[in-house]
């Protein structure tokens, strides 16, 4: 049975465009208040004009160590409490590693990995002492197979992907779920760093899935028994077939 998200308190990371801005979408639809995180003030600004006053503007730079550390404390300011934590910010590097360069990496790192595992130990000591809570991380596919033609966007959802699980396994006696969504190509803004031909091909064989179906997938996991946890839940273009 799907349990109701009214009157529930989500923080949701990137939320000012794609998976972000969709999940936003889909869990106010549901009765829930969403405090929307991202960098960019001004889309920030606009969006929860039109999005109404359920909807909370928080500017946070996930890869500036200070403003990063600072989101759930200021949240906590806007917000009684925090019941989802929503890490989906994330950017793409594509291409061999040669093609990149070390800042590159380091950007990626920062934003996929480092500044997940700082907004969960943020959040942790406030579900935990609620004894509820629910954390969900966007992963990728890549980050359950060598996707040999982006091996530092794989590397980095690997790592979450370890971490979303052993972290899981940790709050279970908190009764704070953990869980990640890990979708295949998604119509977004990251797929501007594809290689033109690839993006040509994946467009012309129906193999990318829009941003409002991996919403769904997370409604689905958020509105689970408590007694249930989706730990993953991949969610693929049909016609995708290279993993």
């Amino acid at each position: 049975m799907a349990q109701s998200l009214a009157g529930k308190i989500a923080v949701i990371t990137g939320a000012a465009s794609g998976i972000g801005l969709a999940t936003t979408e889909k869990l106010l639809e549901d009765g829930a208040t969403v405090v929307m995180v991202d960098w960019n003030e001004k889309a920030l600004t606009e969006l929860t004009a039109k999005l109404g006053e359920k909807a909370i503007p928080q500017v946070t730079n996930l890869l500036d160590p200070e403003s990063c550390a600072a989101m759930v404390p200021e949240i906590l300011k806007k917000v009684d409490h925090i019941d989802i934590l929503y890490c989906n910010a994330g950017i793409y590097i594509g291409g061999d590693l040669t093609e990149t360069t070390p800042e590159a990496i380091d950007r990626m790192l920062t934003l996929n990995v480092n500044a997940v595992m700082k907004n969960v130990h943020a959040v942790i000591p406030h579900m935990s002492e609620r004894k509820t809570g629910d954390i969900i991380v966007t992963c990728s596919i890549a980050g359950h197979f060598p996707t040999y033609w982006e091996p530092v966007y794989a590397g980095s959802k690997w790592a979450i992907n370890c971490f979303v699980q052993t972290m899981r396994r940790q709050m279970i006696p908190y009764g704070v779920r953990v869980a990640q969504v890990s979708p295949g190509p998604v119509i977004s803004a990251l797929l501007a760093d594809w290689p033109e031909e690839n993006l040509r091909k994946a467009k012309e064989s129906g193999s990318l899935i829009e941003a409002s179906e991996v919403a769904d997938a997370v409604e689905y996991m958020l509105t689970r028994n408590r007694n249930v946890t989706i730990r993953d839940m991949l969610v693929l273009p049909t016609n995708f077939d290279r993993v």
